[in-house]
């Protein structure tokens, strides 16, 4: 009789610690991700006052931003120009394996970007580094072309209530020796 009652018990205490570690695992963690529509009173370029926005449409030119999530990868549509254009919407995807990737600026071979991107292990930090390259004018010689690289890092954390985006940027190029640094704010909108 008592080897049941302690059979019986050692069950009891079991099936509660299975109960309580399944109710855990279906419980949802209080976490947030980037998706939303993100609004900032300046553009992630225009803190650095470098070349970091590269044609109407560019992300770092917005200060709008719609973006929507997924497990391995984030899509970014903005809406953004130069002074006095007309916008221009353009969606960006950024996949978070670390691989590089490369994009065309202004549909030319001379103007392009490569970039990786990598998301922390709690979801709550991006990093994208890029490395920029076109072809400007020569000072003094306009008609003679060399090639500027621009090299970018943003650190995009998301706040622990989920209501905002910092991005801290900072950008180096070859024809501009000293490296800036600058951050920018998103809060969320909807």
């Amino acid at each position: 009789m008592k080897n049941k009652r302690n059979v019986l018990f050692c069950l009891v205490i079991l099936l509660t610690i299975v109960i309580y570690f399944a109710v855990q695992a279906q419980q949802k963690k209080d976490t947030h991700n980037f998706s939303g529509e993100w609004k900032s009173k300046e553009s992630i370029s225009m803190g650095g006052n470098i070349v970091c926005c590269y044609y109407s449409g560019d992300r770092m030119l917005a200060t709008t931003m719609k973006i929507a999530e997924q497990a391995n990868f984030l899509t970014i549509e903005v809406s953004s120009s130069f002074p006095g254009t007309a916008p221009v919407t353009s969606q960006e995807k950024l996949t978070f394996d670390g691989k590089e990737s490369e994009s065309q600026i202004n549909h030319s071979r001379e103007w392009g970007k490569k970039f990786t991107v990598k998301l922390s292990a709690d979801g709550q930090t991006m990093t994208v580094n890029s490395i920029v390259h076109k072809m400007v004018p020569t000072p003094y010689h306009v008609d003679v072309q060399e090639q500027l690289l621009v090299y970018v890092t943003e650190v995009w954390k998301l706040s622990e209530d989920g209501k905002s985006i910092s991005v801290q940027a900072k950008a180096k190029s070859n024809s501009f020796g000293e490296e800036r640094s600058w951050k920018t704010v998103f809060d969320k909108a909807k």
